[in-house]
């Protein structure tokens, strides 16, 4: 069972974990879970990564590191740069986020901020905002002594 400080406060301790054969995208990967976490308040542990995706999950020396961080309950989640660094597919990643989840942890995907953004999403709460300011940049839309 994961260890939580008596008076019910702190940062929640996270791993963060890579497997890739290329350094750079190790690193990337490193980057943007340490990112996720520290949008979250989540402490950063550990940092485990292995570079052969080849070799089965539960036979990565990385990946048992942080399993037994996890049992012990030194970590309370795993945090993963992408999916694929752990799983095939969708479907194996949610099964495994099921396991984690059943031995009291959780596992959470590092994803892009940006790639959820649409084109002009940030004109239009910057507009939005102004607007329930009482400040209207573009003036008068209706003409005064008209009326729809």
């Amino acid at each position: 069972m994961p260890q939580t400080p008596s008076d019910g406060f702190g940062r929640v301790p996270v791993a963060v974990y890579s497997c890739t054969a290329e350094t750079a995208v190790a690193r990337d990967a490193e980057r943007r879970a340490r990112h996720y976490a520290d949008t979250r308040h989540w402490h950063v542990a550990g940092v485990w990564s292995d570079n052969d995706p080849s070799v089965a999950l539960d036979a990565r020396p990385g990946w048992s590191a942080i399993t037994g961080a996890l049992s012990s309950g030194l970590i309370r989640g795993i945090v993963v740069g992408g999916a694929s660094h752990i799983a095939a597919d969708a479907a194996r990643f949610a099964s495994l986020s099921v396991l984690i989840r059943n031995r009291g942890g959780f596992l959470a995907e590092a994803t892009a901020g940006s790639s959820r953004r649409t084109a002009g999403q940030h004109e239009r709460r910057r507009m939005l905002f102004e607007a329930s300011s009482g400040w209207l940049p573009w003036g008068c839309l209706v003409p005064r002594g008209t009326s729809s």
